[in-house]
């Protein structure tokens, strides 16, 4: 029983019977673990570590080349040798993989570069994995960066003469597109990537990658698929730092309608019948939902979950202006998405996070 008539608690007089309140039956107190920082620290049910993370990289060509990208504070297109820094960098920091993202020198209508055996992504593979053996390399595997038409694939386009005069003019063309891919995937293999990771959408992706894989003795060699990737306004600024705008329409006839989740486990369970190692789901915040259901799906698979552009640039836009605490944001954020059921954590707050949670 509390006796709440002592004078220290200032209460305003009132009947002496309302002054007590009876507590006799409450023996369940969720408070008592919450009362010190070391108790709440033994009982959190969700932790975080710099392991959970993957590092993104846009990677250019030249030498010391740090080109910061406006619309995502701290993050920039870098050099090889840039990008072998950060590399060294997420290491100490006990990060153990980067992501990379190809600007090539010159764009075209397939993006030849893409898979050539000196393009930037497989100089960059080669290097980093010479400085920093034990990191983890995950290579994007797409062609909006090379194209230049910024699409996710190769187009039905022609001067009228229409490779498939049934499709509409500019449509992305799948099984065309997956030829191009395969050729990516075994250059980036070739280079020495740990993780392959094809993000364009295209039906039968996974199927296709693993066979090319499989057929030239890269059978060893994971795929991480985009599995679940919608069409989502929260890429706006990572189409400024790997310069892949589509240069007219959008991609909404591969990638997913905002309002769907049924057809993420659908795509999933397609993915993971053609072999996919890593499932992951794009965006993160707006989809935790989604990350829930296919954690629950495909309780086998490590999942992945890529906390993107968008929802790094609000971050750091409303701790610019002082609205929010960038750092207890951040890793709420973090830690939310763990939750919902990531493994894995695509994010540009990768070394900022692993520096506040080393504190």
């Amino acid at each position: 029983m509390a006796d709440l008539s002592s004078p220290s608690l200032h209460l305003p007089a009132v009947d002496p019977a309302v002054n007590e309140v009876q507590l006799t039956s409450l023996s369940s107190r969720p408070r008592r673990l919450r009362r010190t920082p070391a108790l709440r620290a033994m009982v959190r049910e969700t932790q975080l570590h710099a392991n959970d993370f993957i590092y993104p990289l846009f990677v250019a060509h030249g030498q010391q080349v740090r080109h910061p990208i406006g619309s995502m504070p701290g993050v920039a297109q870098l050099s090889v040798d840039e990008a072998v820094v950060e590399a060294e960098r997420c290491a100490e920091l006990g990060i153990r993989s980067v992501l990379l993202f190809g600007l090539p020198a010159h764009k075209d209508p397939v993006g030849l570069e893409n898979f050539a055996d000196d393009g930037i992504v497989q100089q960059a593979t080669r290097a980093i994995k010479d400085a920093v053996p034990e990191m983890v390399v995950v290579t994007d595997v797409c062609l909006c960066e090379y194209t230049d038409h910024g699409h996710c694939g190769l187009l039905n386009f022609g001067n009228g003469n229409l490779p498939h005069p049934n499709l509409d003019e500019g449509y992305v063309l799948n099984d065309e597109t997956l030829v191009v891919l395969n050729k990516v995937a075994l250059s980036h293999a070739y280079a020495g990537a740990d993780i392959i990771a094809p993000s364009g959408m295209m039906d039968g992706m996974v199927a296709s990658l693993r066979h090319a894989l499989d057929i030239h003795d890269f059978s060893h060699l994971p795929i991480m698929s985009y599995a679940v990737k919608y069409a989502s306004s929260f890429y706006g600024p990572f189409r400024e730092a790997a310069d892949g705008a589509p240069k007219f329409g959008d991609r909404k006839t591969h990638q997913m309608d905002p309002a769907n989740v049924r057809e993420a486990l659908r795509e999933a369970a397609l993915d993971v019948q053609e072999g996919a190692d890593f499932l992951m789901v794009k965006p993160a915040l707006a989809y935790l939902d989604v990350i829930q259901r296919l954690r629950q799906q495909f309780s086998e698979l490590p999942l992945a979950a890529y906390n993107v552009s968008g929802e790094y640039a609000m971050v750091k836009a409303a701790s610019a202006q002082g609205w929010i605490d960038e750092r207890s944001t951040v890793l709420e954020i973090l830690t939310g998405i763990k939750r919902a059921g990531a493994d894995l954590i695509i994010t540009y707050h990768a070394q900022d996070a692993a520096r506040w949670l080393q504190d």
